[in-house]
């Protein structure tokens, strides 16, 4: 399992194409699932040109970790991999990567679906928008 926060813009598809096995070996898992979210340029009704990630240091990476242990177990996955950005975001750039592996896509599907779920909803980050109106804190995550 691994749970890394970066700093600066990642390429989701590179970072699978460079580990496409989630360490496991070829023939070792039978389903691999991976979700990307990215920075849109609008929320509640408003223009969005730019979003500040805010997180508690060390804070964030354990509840992330907890997070991922808790959904493999539940799920049976295989494998895990989350890379999530903090910081300046800029629109259209990447802000999370969820990639799971498991025997079969049911607990693939399921479990990379938990995962973001609760990184959205119990992981200490704090978004910070720059609106044409000026700057907001979000006050409430999105739905699915």
């Amino acid at each position: 399992m691994s749970v890394e926060l970066r700093t600066g813009v990642f390429e989701p598809w590179r970072e699978l194409a460079d580990a496409p096995d989630g360490g496991l070996g070829a023939g070792a898992y039978g389903a691999t699932c991976a979700f990307v979210g990215t920075m849109r340029d609008f929320n509640e009704g408003d223009a969005v040109s730019r979003m500040v990630l805010e997180h508690y240091p060390g804070m964030t990476e354990r509840q992330l970790e907890a997070i991922v242990e808790e959904e493999r177990a539940a799920h049976g996955l295989l494998a895990a991999r989350v890379i999530h950005r903090v910081g300046p975001i800029e629109p259209g750039e990447p802000i999370v990567l969820v990639a799971v592996w498991a025997a079969h896509r049911r607990e693939a599907f399921a479990g990379g679906r938990a995962i973001m779920e609760a990184l959205k909803s119990r992981a200490p980050f704090w978004k910070h928008e720059q609106t044409s109106a000026g700057g907001r804190w979000v006050e409430h995550n999105t739905k699915g």
